[in-house]
């Protein structure tokens, strides 16, 4: 039965109203980050414009937007920089999700900066809406402080920067929702774009193979690993497309290691603790301090990946004792909250598993998924963990703006 003028009117109103929440949580995280970044200005006026391209880009953006332009290189250093030292050079360390959507939408007209800014800016958006879609898109106070606690998550400063990590979260995200919607072409699709922008991105894969435990419930046992890992096998399939790319580029399918040894002693397994370890006694304050007068903020700031660190391990834990909480209390957790579990704890560990001792704090910003099961915790404990999150997301994020972040 086809529905009346008023009746389609009231359902669009709806509609409008369920999507206020991820709109309004958007727009609070770019005015936060326009804070952060005005406050990080030193007081001889140096400093970038927030709006500005130049203020989202750090070293490994050049990179970035190099293969979205040129596509893959690798060469010897000397060759093109005769005092350099004796490496590999190149950006075949970097994966071509991200480029490759810059790419495509500087299509438009666009510059291929400012076509970045808007994959990263339109990625954050999908982010705040797919996570209210699996929050049940019904504004509480429960779902209202999950809200809030993404704007400001920790490494979220990111988000906003020309880097794939808001474009790999979103995919995450929509693979959780193919998963939890058993819609295996979803989850299938979303895995190979997750894959294909990072290599955190593989902790998809490792979900993907999981799944076959706690989602497709559907299904018979059987169909269950079927779709488990041809999901999984699939979703994989990202990083023999970026391996094909690099070796169009390159003429070799080993380009990646390659680049990764020699320039960055990077490629094997490391032991995570001792890791975490390096990754926290990094001296980011003594290899690059702004000059001039600081502000209050840049100057206590210099440091800030340290208490950054600890906030990642006490969000893990949270979000661990809320499903041990919730599997002894009602003895099931929801498909979501499985594939949530399971992303965030891999995705803490990946970076410290693979020697990322300058990267980890942006790369944990894909934990963003964990905030699935932050809409279980008590208010109480909400509350503090926002106000936490926010403190600390100004302190990361002046360490970005003033240039000691990479």
């Amino acid at each position: 039965m086809e529905m009346s003028g008023p009746a389609r009117r009231v359902r669009r109103r709806d509609g409008v109203r369920r999507l206020l929440p991820p709109v309004a949580a958007w727009l609070l995280a770019n005015l936060v980050s326009l804070l952060t970044a005005k406050a990080s200005v030193a007081g001889d006026g140096t400093g970038v414009a927030y709006w500005s391209t130049d203020s989202r880009h750090r070293w490994d953006s050049g990179h970035y937007l190099s293969i979205a332009r040129s596509g893959y290189e690798m060469f010897w250093c000397r060759d093109r920089y005769p005092d350099f030292r004796d490496v590999m050079c190149g950006n075949v360390a970097w994966f071509p999700g991200y480029p490759m959507s810059v790419r495509a939408t500087s299509a438009t007209g666009l510059s291929y900066e400012a076509s970045a800014v808007l994959v990263t800016e339109v990625s954050l958006l999908g982010m705040f809406a797919v996570l209210w879609w699996l929050l049940g898109a019904r504004l509480t106070w429960a779902t209202g402080l999950t809200l809030a606690v993404g704007t400001v998550f920790p490494g979220g400063i990111y988000f906003h920067a020309m880097f794939p990590i808001a474009l790999g979260t979103l995919a995450l995200l929509v693979c959780v929702a193919g998963v939890s919607r058993g819609s295996w072409a979803l989850a299938t699709a979303a895995g190979f774009v997750a894959v294909a922008c990072h290599p955190v991105g593989a902790v998809a894969v490792g979900m993907l193979l999981s799944s076959a435990l706690f989602a497709w419930r559907r299904d018979t046992r059987p169909m269950r690993c079927v779709k488990a890992v041809t999901s999984a096998a699939l979703a994989g399939c990202g990083v023999l497309w970026a391996r094909w790319l690099m070796w169009q580029g390159t003429g070799r399918w080993d380009a990646y290691e390659v680049l990764q040894e020699s320039s960055y002693r990077q490629g094997d397994l490391h032991e995570p603790f001792g890791e975490m370890r390096r990754a926290y006694d990094f001296p980011f304050s003594h290899w690059y301090t702004p000059e001039g007068r600081l502000p209050w903020l840049v100057e206590h700031s210099l440091a800030a990946h340290r208490p950054q660190l600890w906030l990642n391990i006490a969000l893990v834990l949270l979000i661990l004792l809320t499903a041990a909480v919730r599997l002894v209390r009602e003895r099931r957790l929801e498909v979501e909250e499985w594939a949530a579990l399971v992303l965030t704890l891999a995705v803490f560990i990946t970076p410290f598993l693979a020697g990322a001792e300058m990267s980890w704090y942006r790369n944990h910003a894909q934990m963003f998924v964990g905030l699935i099961l932050v809409r279980r915790m008590p208010r109480w404990v909400q509350v503090p963990l926002l106000v936490l999150c926010a403190i600390q997301y100004v302190f990361l994020g002046a360490m970005f703006y003033t240039g000691t972040l990479v």
